[in-house]
This record gives structure tokens, sequence and C-alpha cells, in this order.
């Protein structure tokens, strides 16, 4: 009986809150799984406007790499307990993040001078859904952000309380990756 409980007493749990964001980033996974496949089928179907993606694109994914190192930053001051290095790391990742957004909406202004419209052509109307819902999602993690740096600013955050910054990157890290996966696929798959 001794040993079965010792074994119970290692046994960590998954937190809830981290389990649901799994949850949550698989439902993200499978609409974007869905959005490019439905993009090759269409393009099979012929009548598919061919167009250079925005050079801002560049200028997002570089942002949003920075962005994810920035990150890193304040999850491991906040691990050494240093709440004014992760105030300071969780700004410099919020900012990018706006920059990207910022950047998004002048690459959406790029193709529309262009004529590039939504309802123009189907190849046009994947890219801006495809990136739209990036931005739905990256607004979520904005707001995380600014709900993490808050509790950071507060000292909440430390070598013992760590969930809600892990939590918070690793949805970050996760929305970097999915653009870094978008902006290829949109890059090759023309």
């Amino acid at each position: 009986m001794e040993i079965l409980m010792n074994k119970e007493q290692r046994f960590e749990r998954m937190p809830s809150s981290k389990m649901l964001l799994y949850v949550a980033m698989g439902s993200i996974v499978m609409l974007f799984a869905g959005l490019t496949s439905a993009y090759l089928v269409r393009e099979a179907e012929g009548n598919w406007l061919k167009f250079d993606l925005p050079q801002l694109f560049w200028v997002s994914s570089g942002l949003i790499l920075l962005s994810s190192i920035t990150m890193n930053w304040a999850v491991m001051a906040a691990k050494k307990n240093n709440s004014s290095t992760a105030s300071k790391a969780l700004l410099i990742t919020l900012l990018l993040g706006f920059g990207f957004m910022i950047s998004q909406y002048l690459s959406w202004r790029s193709l529309y001078s262009q004529g590039i419209v939504f309802s123009g052509n189907p190849s046009a109307s994947f890219l801006y859904v495809i990136t739209g819902f990036h931005i739905a999602h990256l607004i979520g993690g904005l707001i995380a952000l600014m709900v993490v740096l808050y509790k950071s600013s507060q000292n909440i955050y430390n070598s013992r309380n760590l969930l809600g910054i892990q939590n918070c990157a690793i949805y970050w890290h996760f929305l970097d990756g999915l653009w870094i996966y978008l902006f290829i696929f949109l890059l090759y798959v023309r």
C-alpha cells in the first residue's frame, strides 16, 4: 500500500486550464486544416487568380518570430522571480503582436489597392479568410497577453506560480507556428 501511495503522490495532473488550451488549439488546427484543404480543392477547379503576396507578409513573419523570443524571455524571467523583466518582455511581445496586426492590415490595403478584393476571385477570398481568421485568434492572444502583463506587473508570477504565463506562452507560440505554416502555404501553394 505504501508503494501505491508514493506513486499517487508523485503523479502530477495536468491543470484543467492547460488541458482546455490544448483542446482549443486542436480545434483551431482543424479549422485551418479545413481552410487550407478547401483552398487546394478550389484551386484545382480553375478560375484562380494568381497574384504575388504582399512583401509586408515577410515583415509580419519577422515580427511574430521576434515575439516568440520575447515571450520566452518573459517566461524565463518569471521562473527566476524577476517580475520587472517579465513585464518588460511581455510588453515588448504585446507591441510586436500589435505590429503584426498592423502589418497584416497594411498588407490587406496593398492587395485592395491592386484590385485584389474579397469578392473578386476565390483566391483572394481565401487569402482574406485565412489571414482574417488568424488575426481573430491573434486578438484573443493579445487579450490574454494584456491580462498576463497586468498580473505580471502585480508580481503574480514567480517560480512557484507560472501557469498563467506558461499557458499564454503556449498559445502565443502556437499562433506563431500557425502563421509560419500559413505563410509558407500561401507562398508556395500558388
